[in-house]
C-alpha cells in the first residue's frame, strides 16, 4: 500500500515530468495564468509556490536555484523582478485554481492555474458592485444588436418546399 507516498507521478517518466513542471512554471510566470488539467496543476502549483517564496529575496544563490529550473532569462528576471516583490507580505498562497469544466476529449477536469494578485479582482468580487442601470443598459445593447433568426433550411433535395424555388413561381 502507498500510505501518504511522495508525490503524483502523472504517469510520466521523471524525466519527462521534470521537463513538464519546468515547461508549465515557466508559462504560468510569463503569463500568469495557464489552462491545464487539475491533476497537472496541483503537481505544479507546489513547484511554483517554492520558486515564488526563492524570489522574495532577490539574492545570487536564489536567482541560481530558480534558474536551474526556469531556463527563460526574461521570465526569471520578471519572477524577481515583478512576481517575487508583489507577494513580499503574503505568507504562501500565492496561487489558485479556478475550475473550468471538462475538457471535450476524454472529460477531463480542467482549470485555470493562475497567480493571486490583490491589485486585480477577480469577476466574482466586481459583479456586486455594478449598478441594475449598468446591467440593464448592457443588455438592452445587446438586444439591439442581435439579428433575427432566419429559419432553417430543409434537408435534402427531394422534400425541398416549393416556395424556396424562386424558379417556380
Amino acid at each position: 500500500m502507498r500510505h501518504k507516498t511522495g508525490f503524483n507521478r502523472l504517469s510520466r517518466t521523471p524525466s519527462h515530468r521534470k521537463a513538464l513542471h519546468r515547461n508549465m512554471v515557466t508559462s504560468l510566470f510569463r503569463h500568469e495564468r495557464i489552462q491545464t488539467t487539475r491533476a497537472k496543476a496541483r503537481a505544479v502549483r507546489s513547484t511554483a509556490e517554492k520558486m515564488i517564496t526563492r524570489a522574495k529575496v532577490d539574492t545570487v544563490h536564489n536567482r541560481r536555484t530558480v534558474g536551474r529550473d526556469i531556463k527563460d532569462k526574461a521570465v526569471l528576471a520578471k519572477l524577481f523582478v515583478e512576481i517575487g516583490p508583489r507577494f513580499k507580505e503574503r505568507p504562501g498562497g500565492y496561487t489558485r485554481m479556478l475550475r473550468i469544466g471538462e475538457r471535450a476529449g476524454d472529460a477531463s477536469e480542467m482549470v485555470l492555474l493562475e497567480l493571486v494578485d490583490a491589485s486585480t479582482p477577480s469577476k466574482a468580487q466586481t459583479a456586486p458592485a455594478e449598478s441594475k442601470s449598468a446591467k440593464s443598459g448592457q443588455a438592452s445593447r445587446k438586444k439591439e444588436t442581435t439579428k433575427p433568426r432566419k429559419p432553417p433550411k430543409p434537408r435534402g433535395g427531394a422534400a425541398a418546399a416549393p416556395d424556396d424555388n424562386p424558379a417556380d413561381a
